[in-house]
């Protein structure tokens, strides 16, 4: 039987990249792709490199960056009093983006929370046009922070990961 462990470790590459990418782009699970191939290039080394310790550490990153998610977001929405269905719309709007190119992925979120405050508000008056459109800013740098953090922790995660792969290397 070939030795796969080289297509093995391109496929761990390839789930990094699509993780990186899925760090803006909402429609991927960011980071735990990243997680996914850096487990699989652990695994396709057979551990040799990196151990449970790592991986166990970046296990914890992938839980973290779940709650950074949620919680960048709720808390640029709850600052501007943004109500429950302007949160839905900004995701809604962030999904719907990634189908509208590199400018949906950021305007997608703030026309979802807009629409979704319009929604709750129930009205088209100047004041409520007013307020969602500060909740509709107040969502979009939230999820923009998110996004940032999230993209730190992909880095922090790799960086984590090759420290670790070039300590054990002459071992």
């Amino acid at each position: 039987m070939p030795d796969l462990s080289a297509l093995w470790s391109i496929l761990a590459v390839i789930l990094v990249i699509a993780g990186i990418a899925g760090t803006v782009l909402p429609a991927l699970p960011g980071i735990p792709l990243v997680f996914g191939g850096l487990l699989l290039a652990a695994w396709a080394d057979g551990f040799h490199h990196v151990g449970g310790w790592t991986l166990g550490v970046l296990a914890v990153l992938t839980l973290a960056s779940f709650a950074i998610d949620l919680l960048a977001t709720a808390m640029g929405a709850k600052r501007v009093g943004a109500s429950r269905l302007a949160l839905l719309g900004a995701t809604i709007g962030a999904i719907a983006g990634v189908f509208f190119g590199f400018i949906g992925i950021f305007i997608g979120p703030f026309v979802g929370a807009v629409l979704g405050e319009l929604a709750h508000r129930r009205n088209l008056r100047g004041a409520d046009m007013g307020h969602a459109a500060r909740v509709g800013v107040g969502t979009w740098t939230g999820l923009l922070l998110g996004t940032v953090l999230k993209m730190v922790l992909a880095f922090a995660m790799l960086g984590l990961f090759a420290v670790v792969w070039m300590a054990h290397r002459g071992a």
